[in-house]
């Protein structure tokens, strides 16, 4: 059980840094005067958000998030 919460944990750090790095990429390219459509920008984000479900799913079902815990050795 706390191997399924710490993989939870893993998959919300992942899913915090990936939309971290979209919202810099689209803050950079609006610096550099290149506006993206409102339009592309909802795609996107449910393209991410349906790659975050498919990764849920698949750790509640047993076969890990997608994204593993790094092991220190």
């Amino acid at each position: 059980m706390i191997a399924l919460a710490i993989q939870i944990l893993w998959l919300l750090i992942g899913i915090l840094v990936l939309l971290g790095v979209l919202w810099l990429v689209f803050y950079a390219l609006s610096s550099f005067g290149l506006e993206i459509p409102e339009n592309i920008k909802r795609g996107i984000y449910v393209i991410i958000l349906i790659l975050i479900i498919i990764a849920a799913l698949s750790l509640l079902a047993g076969g890990g998030g997608g994204l593993r815990m790094p092991s220190f050795r």
